[in-house]
Parts: structure tokens; sequence; C-alpha cells
């Protein structure tokens, strides 16, 4: 069975947990409890994820991804394809726009309280903000639909088609 590199998967792994972490703590940030600094935190991981992002690319840039089976139909893998390259994009953009969004900000942008992250050179009126600002909010939306349905996609293909599409990521 092809498999991906261990580093590949190590990396989509903390990625898909950072990732899913966010969105929880973005999406619903005003219904916790103030006290737990959850914007900063959300800050740090969208830095993180950028990061790792970036790192992952690099890695796939010299390692090429296994084949998926030859059974699997061509719109299948056009989707899958497709799913992908959106997903590369939301990392890179979510995290991008939301960097944006705090550097129009007063308070300052640290990682994880441990060292300052350098800002935008933008203020809160700048268009780019306000575009950020609209595009982190659905961007974010639409990544939860996306990942609910990759989730499910990689489930069929375990459970329903029997095949090794989500055993090569394990």
């Amino acid at each position: 069975m092809d498999r991906y590199t261990s580093v590949a998967r190590a990396l989509h792994w903390i990625l898909a947990v950072l990732i899913i972490v966010n969105l929880v703590l973005g999406i619903g940030h005003d219904a916790l409890p103030k006290d737990w600094a959850v914007m900063p935190v959300h800050k740090s991981i969208g830095l993180t994820v950028l990061a790792l992002t970036l790192a992952r690319l690099a890695w796939r840039v010299g390692h090429r991804p296994p084949s998926l089976p030859s059974a699997m139909p061509v719109w299948e893998k056009a989707a899958a394809h497709a799913t992908h390259g959106v997903f590369y994009a939301f990392m890179i953009l979510v995290p991008l726009t939301g960097w944006i969004m705090t550097s129009a900000g007063t308070r300052p942008l640290n990682w994880f309280f441990l060292f300052d992250v350098p800002k935008f050179a933008v203020t809160k009126g700048d268009a780019i903000v306000g575009l950020s600002s609209e595009g982190h909010e659905v961007m974010g939306f639409a990544w939860v639909a996306l990942i609910i349905v990759h989730i499910a996609a990689a489930l069929r293909h375990h459970v329903v088609l029997k095949d090794n599409v989500l055993r090569r990521m394990m």
C-alpha cells in the first residue's frame, strides 16, 4: 500500500487538530469564559497553522503523495484534488486574514505569550482590513463545511468502499 511519508502524516494530523480546535475557538469565542484568553490562544494557533502549512508545502514539493486508487472515478479524483487545493488556500488565507485584522488593532500580537509577532502596517479604516475581516469569517464557516465533507469522504472510503484511501494517512 502506498502511504504518505511519516512527516506528511504527522503534519496532516497536527494541522487537523490545530485547525479544528481553532475553528471551535474562533466561532465559539463569545460563548466561552472571558478569562480564558481565548483570542490570544486562537491567534497563536493561527500563526502556528500558517507556519506548519508553509513547512508542509515545502515538504510536499520534494515528496509526491501516493496515487489515488486507479478504480476511483475521474470526477472523484478531481474533487479530492480540488478539496486539497482549497484546504491549502484556507490554511494560508485564514491565518493571514486574521493576522491582518489583528495588525489593525491596538493589542499586541504574540505567540503563546512567549514573544511578540510583528504586525502589518495597516489601520482599521484600510480596505484590506475590512476585506480580511469578512473573508476570515466566511472562510472559517466554509472551512467547517469542507472539513465535514472531507471526513465523510474519508469514512466512506474506509467503511463503505473498504479501500486504502484513509489508511494511507494513518
